[in-house]
């Protein structure tokens, strides 16, 4: 049976048999199941855990209480007769769900509704509410269609040209001075050194004065600068305009920008895709001065987020959408649903008044892409498709000269990809691209 867990399931049921040689028992019990699902508890499962206030410190001391204890020093701990039978009805539930794989979460599920053992009792101690777990749970076990690759995985990458990065947007005067530092080097080839070191000598800039509050100035960071022998933490691959590290910096910056709603690329989406990439000197600088990246970045974010841009609103729901199947990719379609769930935009407006509503998509998304197997939570990523779309949605608000990506631009891509999987979802709820480009054009009369 083990053959068919998940790593994680696998996880839980070593992590049980620890527990019950840990309290010197001379089986391993469902009690002792629990106290692992607690310990390894991760994403939803842990925020239902925390919902009741339990910890695995506290839950120990109850489960004691309900636990026979051996003198004898026992190495092989058998599994108990009910613990074995809790086992096995895990495996039903997954063939119910038509899960090849036992999951942490089926394993969760039957724990809970265990009326067998004394787990109902201890969780009746900390007043948790069973019916609310088990809804939540039955939602990420059920209808688990396993799809692992999404449809628009094989989409090629895109390529982010940075020609428009020098006309006259916030970044003209950056690159200005940075290629002055070039120059003066005799280098020919731009590294995020001379991308960061231009962006500190802004005295001006609130960013600036941000960076400074963490030990990080001007002259630190040249400083720090002079004292690298080579810049060989730039080159990792082949040579280009930018060096290899300067390249990913740059076309991290210009995701981060289109993630956050902006139709510009600013010093502050560098810094932040500094801090995200870890790669090169700027990088290397930095972290040397013993910067908190992570705090750093939520500083810059802070004033960016109460802008609030609608765009940054649709990323985020986006995100959530995807992670509601337990999925860690947003493709097209979590775009779509990001639109329709933020509920204020005029791209919402017309896909409402073309009886589009969320509920109805939702179900059109999950029969497209089905459900994860597990609940994600490493760093949510973009499609291939998904980063065309917004990148055409940029590309319409520069031209239109909007300062920030709005919810139109990207429907509007959207439908300029009829092979994207928001497309589909769109076809199958009964509109298609003209009705909805008749609405738009309609709310701009």
């Amino acid at each position: 049976m083990l053959e068919r867990f998940t790593e994680r399931a696998i996880n839980v049921v070593s992590e049980s048999q620890r527990f019950a040689k840990e309290m010197g028992c001379s089986e391993v019990m469902p009690e002792h199941l629990l106290l692992a699902l607690v310990s390894e508890a991760r994403g939803v499962s842990l925020k239902i855990f925390r919902m009741a206030g339990i910890s695995c410190a506290d839950l120990r001391k109850e489960v004691e209480n309900f636990i026979v204890k051996t003198s004898k020093k026992v190495e092989n701990i058998p599994f108990s007769l009910a613990y074995k039978d809790l086992l096995k009805r895990t495996l039903d539930l997954a063939n119910k769900s038509e899960n090849e794989n036992i999951l942490f979460e089926h394993l969760f599920l039957c724990v809970i509704s265990d009326k067998q053992t004394n787990i109902s009792s201890i969780l009746e101690k900390f007043n948790f509410d069973v019916y609310k777990a088990k809804d939540i749970l039955a939602k990420l076990v059920q209808r688990k269609i396993k799809k692992l690759e999404h449809p628009e995985a094989e989409d090629d990458e895109e390529k982010n040209s940075f020609e428009s990065l020098y006309e006259g947007d916030a970044l003209a005067e950056v690159f200005d001075r940075a290629v002055s530092k070039l120059s003066a080097k005799g280098y020919e080839i731009l590294g995020t050194e001379q991308i960061m070191a231009s962006i500190l000598e802004n005295q001006d800039s609130n960013l600036v004065h941000l960076i400074n509050s963490y030990g990080v100035n001007s002259e630190t960071f040249e400083q720090k600068l002079a004292e690298q022998q080579s810049r060989q933490s730039e080159f990792e691959g082949k040579k280009i305009i930018f060096t290899p590290n300067a390249f990913l910096m740059m076309n991290s910056a210009i995701q981060i920008a289109k993630e956050l709603g902006s139709s510009v690329v600013t010093p502050e989406h560098i810094v932040l895709s500094i801090l995200k990439t870890k790669k090169g000197i700027a990088y290397d600088i930095i972290n040397s001065i013993g910067v908190n990246g992570e705090k750093l970045s939520e500083d810059i974010l802070k004033p960016i987020e109460k802008q609030m841009p609608e765009t940054l609103s649709i990323m985020k729901l986006a995100k959530e959408e995807a992670r509601r199947i337990g999925r860690n990719v947003v493709g097209t379609e979590m775009l779509l649903l990001g639109i329709i769930a933020e509920g204020t935009n005029e791209a919402y407006e017309v896909l409402n008044n073309l009886e589009v509503n969320l509920k109805d998509a939702r179900l059109i998304v999950e029969s497209i892409v089905g459900y994860g197997n597990e609940y994600f939570e490493k760093e949510i990523t973009f499609t291939n498709r998904a980063k065309k779309v917004l990148e055409k949605a940029w590309i319409s608000a520069k031209k239109m000269g909007k300062t920030k990506i709005e919810a139109v631009d990207i429907l509007l891509a959207i439908l300029d990809e009829p092979t994207s999987v928001a497309f589909r979802a769109l076809d199958q709820l009964g509109v298609d691209s003209v009705e909805i480009r008749h609405g738009i054009a309609n709310r701009n009369i």
